[in-house]
């Protein structure tokens, strides 16, 4: 599982970001000062941090540096501020993204598992790297081949309808972002389709027998009530 601090001294900004990112199947720590974020730098030992440059304690860009300094955890700051100049500023301060407020919280999850995924891609060495060949990583559970428009879930072959592929192409391609119904049926037949959301409903319950160990508690096509789907790429 991985580790999000958070870095804000805002309570309900910080409970906000803790509770959808726990939804989303990470370990997070809030720390509302810059003292705080330091201990639990240490004693949590972060995948990656969300720092708000507007802490009661010390200027957040000044923190940004110190942190960089002795740790190569990716930061992303999360700030009121627009301009342009302060976004140069946390860049050079050692910062590794940069998301104005108000944001989506969809985007930031997606920027957050991004960060991760990159940095820890380059943190082996490259020697590593070259030996790695003879024994891969493991296979992401479910993985779409376009070119011969095949679905593979835990390594077995799954027969799909073209819509059902179609869906789950818009879904891997977007990991975490919600689509509604309307999104799914342009995906399967364009701007003119006759495909009605009891359809998409119907396809998505066929999706989650095929691809979920348990269809009636899916991990990794969740239902966003009010909204939409969601696929979910490592489910807690």
């Amino acid at each position: 599982m991985y580790r999000v601090l958070v870095i804000e001294d805002d309570i309900i900004m910080g409970d906000m970001l803790s509770m959808y990112l726990a939804e989303e199947g990470y370990s997070v720590k809030l720390g509302p000062t810059a003292a705080d974020g330091m201990r639990l730098l240490q004693e949590f030992d972060p995948h990656i941090i969300l720092l708000d440059l507007m802490l009661p304690d010390r200027d957040g860009m000044e923190l940004c540096g110190e942190i960089r300094v002795t740790s190569q955890v990716p930061i992303m700051i999360i700030s009121m501020k627009t301009e342009v100049s302060e976004r140069v500023h946390a860049l050079k301060a050692g910062a590794d993204d940069y998301l104005c407020k108000p944001f989506s919280m969809h985007e930031l999850t997606a920027r957050v598992y991004a960060l991760i995924r990159r940095t820890q891609a380059m943190s082996r060495p490259a020697e590593l790297r070259q030996s790695e060949p003879v024994q891969p990583p493991p296979a992401e559970p479910i993985q779409l081949d376009i070119d011969r428009r095949s679905l593979k879930v835990r390594g077995t072959p799954v027969d799909t309808t073209f819509s059902e592929f179609e869906i789950m192409k818009l879904f891997l391609a977007h990991p975490g972002k919600v689509f509604s119904r309307e999104d799914l049926i342009n995906a399967i037949r364009g701007f003119d389709s006759f495909v009605t959301d009891r359809a998409i409903d119907v396809h998505v319950v066929n999706l989650r027998k095929k691809i979920e160990q348990n269809p009636r508690e899916p991990r990794f096509i969740r239902t966003v009530w009010g909204v939409g789907y969601k696929y979910i790429v490592q489910p807690d």
